[in-house]
C-alpha cells in the first residue's frame, strides 16, 4: 500500500494551534494513548482470570474499567488527529513510547493483580498532571480540559481499587484469626475481656 503521509508528518490543524504547540502536545498525547492501551489489555487479562468469592464483582469491575479506558484512549487518539498528527497504532511501536509496562504472562493472585492496576493508575495520574500543566503553559486549553476529565476518572478508578484492597473483608475473616488482623493493643484488650467474661 502507498502511504498518504508518514507517521510523524505534520498535516496542520483547523483549530488555530501553532505547529510548536501541536507537535509538543501530540507527543504527550501519543505517550498517554500507548500507556492506556497497555492498561486496557491488562484489565482485560484480569477480567478473564479473576476467580474466588468475589469473582462476579471483580469480573464486572474490570470490565467497567477496560470499557472506560477504551473510551478515554479513543478520545486521546481523536484529539491527536485534530492536532494534525497520526496516532501511533502499531503495538510494537506503542510499547516503545508507553510509560507503563505490560504485566508478565501467567496468572497472579488477585491482590497482586489489583496492586499492579492501582500502581499503574497512579502512574497515569502523575503523568496526566504533567501534561495538563504543559497544555496550560502552551495555551492548548482543549487538550487541558480533555486530560483533566480523564484524570478525574483515573483517580476514581484508583480509589475504587483501594477499596477492594482494604483489609476488612469477608475473605480475610474466613481465613484469619482476629488477632492476625487487629492492631496489637486491640487484640490484647479483646483477649483479656474474653478471659474476664469466662471467670
Amino acid at each position: 500500500m502507498k502511504k498518504v503521509r508518514e507517521k510523524n508528518e505534520y498535516e496542520g490543524n483547523p483549530v488555530g494551534l501553532s505547529k510548536e504547540t501541536a507537535t509538543a502536545m501530540a507527543k504527550e498525547l501519543d505517550r498517554h494513548l500507548a500507556s492506556f492501551i497497555v492498561l486496557y489489555h491488562q484489565y482485560h487479562k484480569h477480567h478473564w482470570l479473576v476467580e474466588g468469592p468475589q469473582f462476579r464483582d471483580l469480573h464486572l469491575f474490570f470490565e467497567e474499567h477496560y470499557n472506560e479506558i477504551h473510551e478515554q484512549y479513543d478520545a486521546i487518539a481523536e484529539r491527536l488527529t485534530v492536532m494534525g498528527y497520526c496516532p501511533t497504532c502499531h503495538p510494537a511501536n506503542q510499547l516503545k513510547i508507553a510509560y507503563l509496562e505490560h504485566e508478565e504472562e501467567g496468572e497472579f493472585r488477585i491482590r497482586e493483580m489489583l496492586n499492579k492496576d492501582m500502581d499503574d493508575e497512579k502512574t497515569i495520574a502523575i503523568e496526566l498532571r504533567k501534561s495538563i500543566k504543559k497544555a496550560f503553559e502552551m495555551e492548548d486549553f482543549a487538550t487541558k480540559s480533555l486530560l483533566e476529565g480523564i484524570l478525574l476518572k483515573t483517580e476514581d478508578r484508583c480509589h475504587h481499587i483501594e477499596h477492594f484492597l482494604g483489609e476488612d473483608g469477608l475473605s480475610i475473616g474466613l481465613i484469619a484469626r482476629p488477632e492476625d488482623i487487629m492492631e496489637d493493643g486491640e487484640a490484647e484488650s479483646r483477649s483479656k475481656a474474653k478471659k474476664k467474661a469466662k471467670a
